[in-house]
């Protein structure tokens, strides 16, 4: 992809537009050359641009949807998936038909990604557990993290079968980004460690994206900045500073053919997100 020579490993990523502020952001991705952004509030959830005028080309509402979290997309199923904490669900959107069901994960469900194998992935955050669904809510299985990973955020599966997540709340020992064995028993590589500022150092690591070569990029949320990490997890530079973002990075969205990240930030005020907006940087 875009890392192959070193030295555009050491490009900083440029603000290229910025989708409107409203409500708060919960997630961002793109399918079948729009993008989607989704918002917490009651109805038409689904905001979505064209991905190169950045056009908004219609809403669309998530039925019985309560607190949406996080969302993904699958180009083989030409599907998205939201997860949904209310209601312990995640919403399936073929997009196509334009038909909307939804399956229970039996805890409450956080961050979402999808495999190479085109299965979702479901952090659940509060039992430290990583489920692995077929597109249709199948369970294939359930992962039990070991006891030093406290509060996953959001995981997503390498190209090695095993995992990379991201843990640490405000509170906790721990901040870091890992990479685990594909029974998820053990840590191979690790980021981060206690909370901090530092380049080795992460204020809630929150969310993820992985190029085609294993490179990560990590939402670090309260330092207001976006990671770039090598295969190994060694650190590389950042990609997104704070002075080019607004509020707090939550969402990631890589989009490898057009060379786009999408950061989806939101404004944080009393321990709420009061606002959010997608920024769109090129890489």
């Amino acid at each position: 992809m875009i890392w192959i020579c070193p030295s555009l490993a050491c490009t900083v990523g440029q603000a290229v537009h910025t989708l409107p502020e409203s409500q708060p952001v919960a997630g961002v991705t793109s399918l079948a050359g729009e993008i989607y952004v989704l918002r917490q509030r009651e109805r038409d959830q689904l905001e979505v641009y064209d991905v190169v005028t950045h056009r908004l080309n219609r809403h669309l509402t998530v039925p019985n949807a309560g607190l949406v979290i996080d969302m993904a997309s699958c180009d083989n199923y030409r599907c998205m998936y939201i997860s949904d904490t209310n209601g312990e669900c995640v919403h399936r959107i073929d997009v196509q038909a334009r038909l909307f069901t939804r399956w229970l994960v039996q805890d409450q469900p956080w961050g979402l990604s999808v495999t190479g194998a085109h299965n979702i992935l479901v952090t659940c955050r509060s039992v430290r557990k990583i489920k692995e669904f077929s597109s249709h809510g199948d369970l294939l299985r359930a992962l039990t993290l070991p006891g030093d990973v406290v509060n996953p955020w959001h995981a997503v599966l390498g190209r090695d079968d095993d995992f990379l997540l991201c843990h640490g709340r405000r509170g906790d020992a721990v901040h870091r980004v890992c990479k685990m064995s594909a029974d998820g028993r053990h840590i191979v590589h690790s980021h981060g460690g206690q909370p901090g500022s530092d380049r080795g150092q992460y204020n809630a690591p929150f969310h993820l994206a992985v190029d085609d070569n294993g490179f990560v990029f990590v939402a670090d949320l309260f330092n207001r900045r976006v990671r770039l990490l090598s295969p190994t997890l060694g650190h590389v530079r950042e990609i997104v500073n704070q002075d080019q973002l607004k509020g707090l990075p939550r969402r990631l969205c890589l989009d490898v053919k057009r060379r786009r990240l999408y950061v989806a930030e939101g404004e944080w005020k009393e321990g709420v997100y009061t606002s959010g907006r997608v920024v769109v940087f090129s890489v």
